[in-house]
């Protein structure tokens, strides 16, 4: 029996490309084992519009659920995704897949489209296993998104941040209140001149100067 949590998926295709049938029959199987509700298949090279509408630059391009895929994935991997998009989780491994493959512009779309996204991002920061190039990601999503005025409601989550156990943590979230620059920011930044920490108490200061 079909599980009514499984997503449904779609992926562009075109002639000649090497790695469609590939991802075309892992996602098949998937929808065979009823793990993905449905499958839509297009060939960009009769539908070119179905790429321009979905801002497709290669294929195959694929979507399960809300997570978008680019480029070659093999069975394990779609399942994965599959897996993600059914338990409704998942948003922090696709924010990392998006910004370890250079696709900032993609990742900030997310955030403008659904603010509550910042949270994930927050997480991030939070997470010490978080890899150091989504974390420089994340940074320049920050500085991007507070030149816009959009960070200032992931402040609640970068006070507790400032509470955190590793200095690191309070380092970035001590950096990130800097940026937002509201009074409220400002009061959560006073404390952490009394750090513990040398550097959590250098980049406080500088938050605060600037």
């Amino acid at each position: 029996m079909q599980d009514p949590t499984a997503p449904d998926a779609e992926i562009l295709i075109n002639t000649g490309c090497a790695h469609c049938p590939a991802v075309l029959a892992g996602l098949s199987e998937l929808v065979k084992q009823g793990q993905l509700g449905q499958l839509n298949v297009i060939n960009v090279a009769q539908h070119p519009e179905a790429a321009a509408q979905r801002s497709a630059r290669s294929v195959p391009w694929t979507r399960i659920g809300p997570f978008v895929l680019e480029g070659k994935y093999t069975p394990g991997e779609l399942r994965e995704w599959t897996e993600r998009a059914s338990s409704g989780e998942g948003m922090g491994e696709y924010f990392g897949e998006l910004l370890e493959n250079q696709k900032l512009q993609d990742a900030l779309q997310l955030v403008r489209n659904d603010p509550s996204q910042l949270s994930i991002l927050v997480d991030l920061v939070g997470d010490l296993e978080t890899p150091m190039g989504v974390r420089i990601g994340v940074s320049a999503m920050f500085e991007e998104l507070a030149e816009e005025g959009q960070l200032a409601p992931a402040l609640p989550q970068l006070a507790e941040l400032t509470r955190a156990s590793e200095p690191q943590v309070r380092a970035d979230a001590a950096h990130y209140l800097g940026l937002i620059n509201t009074p409220e920011a400002r009061d959560l930044l006073q404390p952490l001149l009394k750090d513990a920490d040398s550097e959590v108490r250098e980049i406080a200061s500088e938050s605060l100067a600037e």
